[in-house]
């Protein structure tokens, strides 16, 4: 604050709050409020920030609990009939990854195919991270009150969305269902987000190979994106299928980070030298400077205790091309096939 009595200040209303984790972080949260009311906003910017954060901080701790759980979140239109096929579809997908894949099943709490989504997870396996609108204000009766949270803000819960899924399945919509398309597929692509499954279903009604041609001829033929990107995403209409492609991105890997600008992947199952030196080959295009190798956890990693049980491969990823870090991932996926002893796509990725 530039004042060490108020510094000091921060610092005795932190320690006798309690004694939580990272009071160098809640530290720094309070300083920047300290420091917007000396900025002196008016009440329509403080009345923002506020109910931002506090949906943040609710929405948080309510998924807290079930952290070691995987979620896919379902998106598509809350205008599709619970007779449509897509509906159905829905439904049945959201029913496999609950009840055969040990997935729980979050959607946006409205009707359509988010009521389908909850519907067929049921009350147990369902989160509803709902949208006050002045025409679509109730929650679907399949999302348990424990598990619903009501957002005022679209860009908080997206956050909420991108935040706690593991993995994205996306059913025709309108313009919300676009929105929530082509933002989570730039958030992946830029590497704002990490790399993720996303499956496009439908029940046949050519509504994603339509979107694909557009993508094809419009962005893709133009250079808008490049070659890689369609890459990052799978358009089926089978529910077995679209499970695999979930389930099987977490047969071996479990997550990323960077550590001083490298990229740390970590995995399930070490892959031989002979694997890593056939990476090195096929992938060295988007590593920067040096090879992929086998690394030890960080020491901010160890700090963090964070998946310590895992193996780490390091790259200087070029941070633009994560259509082929997608591939990369593949590729180290299916080593984990020929390892001895493995059994099969794994029902669940690791706690994060």
């Amino acid at each position: 604050m530039g004042d060490p009595e108020l510094d000091r200040g921060i610092e005795e209303l932190i320690r006798r709050t309690g004694d939580g984790d990272n009071p160098d972080l809640i530290a720094e949260l309070m300083t920047t409020a300290l420091k917007l009311y000396r900025d002196e906003p008016d009440r329509g910017e403080l009345k923002l920030f506020n109910s931002a954060l506090k949906e943040m901080r609710y929405s948080a701790r309510v998924f807290r609990s079930y952290g070691n759980i995987p979620k896919v979140t379902i998106f598509g239109s809350a205008r599709t009939p619970s007779d449509h096929p897509d509906y159905q579809l829905a439904k049945h997908f959201a029913d496999h990854m609950w009840r055969r894949r040990g997935w729980m099943v979050v959607t946006g709490a409205g009707g359509g195919i988010m009521e389908a989504g909850n519907r067929g997870a049921g009350r147990e396996g369902s989160f509803g991270v709902n949208i006050r609108l002045p025409f679509e204000a109730n929650a679907n009766p399949y999302v348990p009150d424990h598990r619903l949270i009501n957002f005022k803000y679209f860009f908080t819960r997206k956050l909420g969305f991108v935040k706690e899924s593991h993995a994205f399945a996306i059913f025709p919509g309108g313009f919300g269902t676009m929105d929530e398309t082509f933002e989570l597929l730039t958030l992946i692509q830029t590497g704002k987000a990490p790399v993720q499954p996303v499956v496009l279903m439908e029940s046949g009604t050519s509504y994603w190979p339509g979107w694909q041609r557009f993508v094809e001829e419009r962005l893709l033929a133009n250079g808008m994106i490049s070659a890689e990107d369609p890459d990052l995403y799978r358009i089926t209409g089978s529910v077995e299928e679209a499970a695999d492609e979930i389930c099987r991105f977490y047969v071996n890997y479990h997550s990323q980070r960077y550590v001083e600008g490298r990229l740390i992947l970590r995995l399930r199952h070490a892959p031989t030298r002979t694997q890593i030196e056939a990476i090195n080959e096929e992938f060295i295009d988007i590593v920067t400077e040096g090879r992929i190798e086998i690394v030890p956890a960080a020491p901010a990693e160890i700090r963090d205790d964070d998946a310590l049980d895992c193996t780490r491969v390091g790259l200087a990823f070029d941070r633009r091309r994560n259509g082929r870090l997608r591939s990369l991932i593949n590729r180290l996926n299916g080593f984990a096939y020929s390892t001895p002893g493995f059994e099969g796509p794994l029902l669940r990725p690791l706690t994060r």
